[in-house]
C-alpha cells in the first residue's frame, strides 16, 4: 500500500509539472506497466484529480483543471513561495484579500512539515510589510533567500554575504540581521553592519548569503525608536539607488505626503516643496516624477534635467501632427 501511495504521489507530480504524458512515457518513468498506468489514474479520480485522457497513437494523460480544488503536491520552495504569497498578501500586499489570506496561510502551515513550518513561520515573524502599490518592475528574489535571512535573524545569528553596489562592485559584509522589509515590490535587509559599525539598509535581490553563518550576536536597538518601517521610508527613496536628485514641486507639501507613493516632502513654501529621490537609471527616473502629478523643477543632477527634456520633446513629437 504505501508503495502504490508513493507511486500516486510521484504520478501526480509528472503530471503537474508537464502538459501531457503518453501511457508509455508514464510506465518507463515510474517503472510499472501501461495497465497499472491506467488503474492509477483512476485511483487519481477518484480523489478529485480531473486526469483527461486523450485515445490514439498520440493519445496521453494530462492533468485538467476541475470543479473543486483538490489536494496540491508541492515541492519544499513551491511549498514556500507559496506561504511568501500568502504572507505579503495577508501583510496588506493585495487589496481586499487580507483575511482570505491569512485563513490560506494558516491551512497551509498545518500541514507543512515541521522543517518547512519553522522556515515559513521565521519569515512571517521577521518580516515588515509596508502596503503600497508596487511600483515598476521588481527583481525576483529566491524564496530560499528570505527564508535563510528570516532564520539568521530569528536566531540572532550574524549573517555573511556577498554585495553588489551601485556601481557594481562586490564587498563581503557582515551583518546581524534584524528585520527583512517589502515595500512596494522590494524586498529590504535591515541590519548592523559590524564592520562599518552602522545600521544599514541593503536591497536583498543585491545580496548573495555564504554558508555558514557567523556566531551569535545580542540584538541591538534600532534607530528610529525601533520602528522598521519608518526607518526604511527615511532612507530608502535615496541611500539604497545609483543616483539621487532633488525636485521642487510645484505643490503643497501636504498634498505631496498624501499620494500613495511614499514621498517625503519638505515644505519650501505654502505652494512648493522639495523631495529628494533615487534611482538606478536617470531616464526611468524622468519618467517616474512624472507620475507625481504636478508641475516640477530638477534642481540637481544636471544630468536628470537632460533626461527630462529629452523626455518632453519625445512626448511633443508624439503628439505635434494633431
Amino acid at each position: 500500500m504505501l508503495e502504490t501511495s508513493a507511486r500516486l504521489l510521484k504520478l501526480l507530480s509528472l503530471l503537474q509539472a508537464h502538459r501531457e504524458w503518453s501511457g508509455p512515457e508514464l510506465s518507463a518513468r515510474l517503472g510499472v506497466s501501461t495497465r497499472t498506468i491506467r488503474n492509477d489514474i483512476e485511483r487519481l479520480r477518484s480523489l478529485g484529480y480531473p486526469v483527461h485522457a486523450t485515445p490514439g497513437v498520440a493519445g496521453g494523460y494530462r492533468l485538467g483543471a476541475g470543479a473543486a480544488l483538490p489536494p496540491l503536491l508541492l515541492d519544499d520552495e513551491e511549498a514556500v513561495a507559496v506561504a511568501v504569497g500568502l504572507g505579503r498578501a495577508a501583510g496588506g500586499g493585495v487589496e481586499g484579500i487580507e483575511e482570505t489570506s491569512v485563513r490560506a496561510l494558516a491551512k497551509l502551515e498545518q500541514v507543512l512539515p515541521s522543517r518547512l513550518r519553522r522556515r515559513v513561520s521565521a519569515l512571517n515573524a521577521y518580516t515588515v510589510q509596508i502596503p503600497g502599490p508596487a511600483v515598476g518592475s521588481a527583481p525576483s528574489v529566491p524564496p530560499e533567500v528570505l527564508t535563510t535571512i528570516a532564520n539568521a535573524a530569528r536566531d540572532h545569528e550574524r549573517l555573511r554575504f556577498d554585495y553588489t553596489g551601485h556601481e557594481g562592485e562586490t564587498t563581503v559584509r557582515n551583518v546581524e540581521p534584524h528585520r527583512l522589509v517589502h515595500r512596494r515590490g522590494r524586498w529590504y535587509l535591515v541590519g548592523y553592519d559590524v564592520e562599518r559599525q552602522d545600521w544599514r539598509t541593503f536591497r536583498v535581490d543585491r545580496l548573495r548569503p555564504r554558508t555558514p553563518s557567523g556566531p551569535r550576536f545580542t540584538p541591538r536597538e534600532l534607530p528610529e525608536n525601533g520602528d522598521v518601517a519608518a526607518y526604511v521610508e527615511k532612507g530608502v527613496n535615496t541611500a539604497m539607488w545609483r543616483h539621487r536628485a532633488t525636485v521642487l514641486l510645484h505643490a503643497p507639501a501636504e498634498h505631496v505626503a498624501g499620494l500613495p507613493l511614499g514621498l517625503e516632502a519638505e515644505p519650501v513654501d505654502e505652494a512648493t516643496c522639495l523631495v529628494k529621490l533615487g534611482g538606478d537609471d536617470l531616464n526611468g527616473m524622468a519618467v517616474w516624477i512624472g507620475f507625481i502629478g504636478v508641475d516640477f523643477e530638477v534642481l540637481d543632477p544636471p544630468e536628470l534635467a537632460e533626461h527630462v527634456l529629452r523626455l518632453s520633446e519625445r512626448y511633443r513629437r508624439a503628439v505635434s501632427g494633431r
